[in-house]
């Protein structure tokens, strides 16, 4: 039956009836304005949130920074206190040395006792 229905003539169909406007048409209007103004509001706020987020990170870039040129500045400081360190251990040796300690004793008045007339004790008898 549906093979005779491929060439039965063909009936007209009544066309359908044209749609009316809908009256709700105003209310979705509205409903996109204030979908829009949403999105708007949405818009900043995420542009906000990536301004204070960007923000964050450069104040850790600067926090960076300082912590580094204070670093080396007092890397500097040490290099430089090792150096003074170094002079005074310098200083001490050599006022240490015999013949310096010989010459400030000649100049207070103090002479070398001769060899003969030093003598050692014993402590252990």
């Amino acid at each position: 039956m549906a093979a005779a229905d491929w060439f039965a003539p063909a009936i007209a169909q009544p066309a359908p009836a044209p749609r009316r406007a809908r009256p709700a048409a105003a209310p979705a209007r509205r409903r996109s304005a204030a979908r829009r103004g949403f999105r708007v509001r949405l818009g900043v706020a995420w542009i906000v949130a990536f301004a204070v987020l960007l923000l964050g990170v450069v104040a850790v870039n600067v926090a960076a920074l300082q912590a580094n040129v204070s670093v080396h500045r007092l890397e500097d400081q040490r290099a430089e206190l090792r150096a003074q360190n170094q002079a005074i251990a310098s200083q001490l040796s050599a006022a240490g040395s015999a013949p310096i300690i010989e010459k400030t004793a000649n100049k207070l008045g103090l002479v070398l006792a001769p060899a003969q007339d030093t003598s050692y004790l014993d402590l252990n008898k």
